[in-house]
Parts: C-alpha cells; structure tokens; sequence
C-alpha cells in the first residue's frame, strides 16, 4: 500500500475499535484540557513521519479525552449520536474533497445536497421551492435565516442593505420569546442587533410564547419586524404554538423565523406532527442534522421560504466565479466548504420515510420511559412535560442537584448537563441518539438511583 491507503486503513482499524468500546467506555472524559494538553503539546518536528504512524498516534493517545457521543448513553446538551450510512458518508466526502459552493464545480455532491433539502421540505410541510441551504449548525442556521429576514423587511421598507449599508437604516424590531435558544441572541450580535434592542415575550411554565402578550407587544410600535419563534425549547422540550402565534406576526407585516433546531423533526411523524403544525406559514426555519437526524458534525440547514430573499442577502461576485442558477453559495454565508450535506442524504436515503418517523418516534419513546423510571426514585422531581425528547429533573435542593450532576460524570455510566429553570438547578437529559436502547435507560436509571442513595 502506498502512504495514502496505509492512513486510511489505519483510520478505519482504529475507528472501529473505538465504536467496539462505546458500551464499556465511560461516557464523559477521563482526561481534562490540561492533561490532553500535556499529552499534544511538543516543539513542532524538524522531520515528518509517515501519515499511519501519525493517525496511529493520534488514536493511542486521544483516547482518555474523547466523549462516548456515539453510544446510547450521552444525554447531554443536545447532540445526536451518527448513523452508520451518515458516518460511511462523511468518510468519502473527505476523501473526495469536493468544494461544494459551485454547482458546476461538484455537481455529484451539490445534486445529493439538492434532494437532501427537497426531502427534508417535504418530511416538514414545507413550500417545495424553498431554498434549502447547507451550514455548520444550528447557529449558522439562524443566524443565515436571520440575515435574510433583516435584508428582507428593510428591503419592505424602502432600503438596500446592499447597497445604502445600516448606518441610517431604519431600526429593524426584534421580537423574541422569553424562553430562546442563545443562539437567536448570538445571530442577532452578529446582525448588529443587541439584547437592549430586543422585545422579549413572557413565556409560560414551559416556555412557549403567550400569544396575548406578543399581540399587545406587536400593536405598541411599528417599522421593519423579525418575529422568532421556536419548535423545542432546549430544556422542556416544548414547542411554542405556531397556528396562533403567526397569524398575528403576519398581521402586523412580520417576518417569522422558527428556530427548529432538533424540533421540526417532529414534522416527521405523524405522532408527533401536531407540535408543529402551523409551522409551513413562517418566511424561515432553522434546523440541524446531526441534532436529530444523527449525521456527523457539521451539518446544519437554513430554509428560506422564498429563494430570492436568500439571493438577495448571499450572492456574491467575481467574474472568475461559474454560476448555474441557484447555486449553495447563493443562500448562505461560505463560497468554499466541504459536502455536508451528503451524509445527510445517506442517513434519508438509508432510513426512508418510515425510518426517520419511527428513529423520532424511537427519541420520544426514550423521554417519556426515562422520565416515567425518574419519578419512582425516590427525591426526583421531573419539571417539564415529557411531550417530545427533553427530560428536565431535580432533586430537593440546588446543591443536590449539582452534586448529582457532578457525580454522573465522574461515575462514567451517562452523561447529563445542568440547566437553570425557573429559578431552580436542575439536570437535563435530551434523547438524540439511535444508539440509546432500553437497556442504555435502564443501566442510566439504576446509576441515578444508586448515586442518590449513596
């Protein structure tokens, strides 16, 4: 073999050996930065050496510090684990480094990202000439759908963003609900637009938007509206209730984004579709793949009802540039980028329709078993409605909650984050994976058990 085949077939040597011991491993780290740093950090070599002894390297001693987010039992945050067709994917996407901005340059790989999108319109309700495009996440995602929607009303009111710049645009209004993913207010940073500038909407206990209180809110002022809403509140779970909530956006000449990152999923089941219904009325959504459909990282997706807002907001220049029509760099902020969206066409491709509804449905069924087995141990309080893959939970005091959290972690047999809600610590638990199992619960459950009693 020559040096290329001989890192490549030490890659998948190694790859497959780290898969074997995702049900042994511990879930969370055994190494810190510091101990990783100490491992890593030499004088850069005078001499190189050849690429298997490197990848060789790398898997000897990166062990200790990587997360077992490939195994059922990472709960934390809200990061899915990947899909044995998305990995296969994503591994011949390195290998045939396509730059993916330019339909004309990569056609294989920007067709396959081109029915991804038309899929994932279609499992959602979706307006079919949406355009569809391909980011790194979710922040990417709201933030490029922000972007769009800023360019969008100002545009509705006379100005070229473009051309005439924001020093004396008219101020644009940005609505947001109580309950937002930092993410919104990270994109709205990025736009120019601060936390002082927005218009905040009380939520209620489980962190929808009060259709009461963004009418009155919305009657107060008038100019160029962004609206945010949101399908999954990051700790509940909760999706605000969009039938009602965007007739009155509308009303008042809003732009509507919904930032769906692991929520518009549910669109995919006829379970659990009635969360988001009404949905196919905003002007943008935010999604993420790797969050639910279980595709590698990176893979996030920014849809914008009408391509031209898109174009309007993203097409760029340069007479050396090829264009066909719509092109990826046309509805997002990159010109060069790897394929990501091709293992989000194998995961599709490989689970089919009834596939993606039932790895949903499957994400639903590990919430509300892992919440059921919560609130028969004894001092759990479960805090959110079990309606969709979040289990939020505490124990009698902050500072046992805390103490919890800290000893799952160490204890190695799950992984779950903290969160704040409502004045209280608590720990969260998000189903995300096709890797979790009834037994993954079950051996989650008892540590949790086990913990509290010691």
């Amino acid at each position: 073999m020559d040096e290329r085949e001989r890192a490549l077939d030490t890659a998948h040597r190694r790859a497959t050996e780290f898969l074997g011991t995702l049900d042994d491993r511990p879930v969370w780290p055994r190494a810190s930065l510091d101990e990783m740093l100490e491992v890593f950090s030499r004088p850069l070599p005078e001499h190189g050496m050849d690429a298997a002894a490197v990848v060789e390297e790398m898997a000897l001693y990166a062990g200790p510090g990587l997360v077992a987010i490939p195994g059922g039992r990472f709960f934390g945050f809200v990061i899915g684990g990947t899909h044995p067709a998305a990995l296969a994917a994503d591994w011949l996407v390195s290998a045939w480094d396509q730059n993916s901005g330019s339909s004309m340059l990569t056609p294989a790989t920007v067709a396959m990202e081109r029915v991804a999108g038309q899929w994932m319109l279609e499992l959602f309700g979706l307006p079919e000439s949406a355009s569809v495009g391909f980011v790194t996440g979710g922040q990417l995602a709201n933030y490029t759908c922000l972007a769009t929607a800023r360019t969008a009303v100002l545009a509705r009111a006379g100005w070229d963003l473009a051309e005439q710049g924001l020093r004396s645009a008219p101020q644009v209004r940005f609505v947001v609900g109580a309950d937002r993913h930092g993410s919104v207010d990270r994109a709205a940073r990025f736009l120019g637009i601060g936390r002082t500038e927005f218009t905040v909407i009380d939520s209620d206990d489980q962190g929808r938007m009060r259709a009461d209180a963004l009418e009155q809110a919305l009657d107060a002022e008038d100019g160029p509206l962004i609206v945010c809403l949101q399908a999954g509140e990051v700790h509940t779970g909760a999706f605000d209730d969009f039938n009602t909530l965007i007739p009155i956006a509308r009303r008042h000449d809003a732009w509507v984004h919904i930032d769906g990152a692991f929520g518009l999923w549910a669109a995919a089941s006829a379970s659990l579709r009635h969360l988001t219904a009404g949905i196919e009325g905003a002007n943008s959504w935010a999604t993420d793949a790797h969050k639910t459909l279980n595709v590698p990282y990176d893979c996030g997706m920014a849809i914008v009802r009408d391509p031209a807002d898109s174009i309007a907001a993203f097409r760029t220049g340069g007479d050396y540039l090829i264009y066909s029509g719509l092109d990826p760099w046309d509805v997002t902020p990159e010109l060069s980028r790897r394929a990501r969206g091709v293992p989000a066409w194998a995961a599709m491709r490989a689970l089919g329709r009834d596939g993606i509804a039932g790895l949903i449905e499957g994400l639903h069924a590990n919430a509300v078993a892992m919440a059921a087995g919560l609130s028969f141990i004894d001092g759990v309080e479960v805090l959110n409605d079990v309606d969709y893959t979040q289990v939020m939970f505490c124990l009698g005091s902050d500072e046992a909650t805390r103490a919890l959290g800290e000893a799952i972690l160490a204890d190695g047999t799950a992984a779950v984050t903290g969160a704040q809600w409502r004045g209280r610590t608590a720990l969260r638990c998000s189903m995300s994976s096709w890797a979790t199992t009834g037994d993954d619960i079950d051996r989650t459950l008892a540590a949790f058990r086990r913990l509290i009693e010691a």
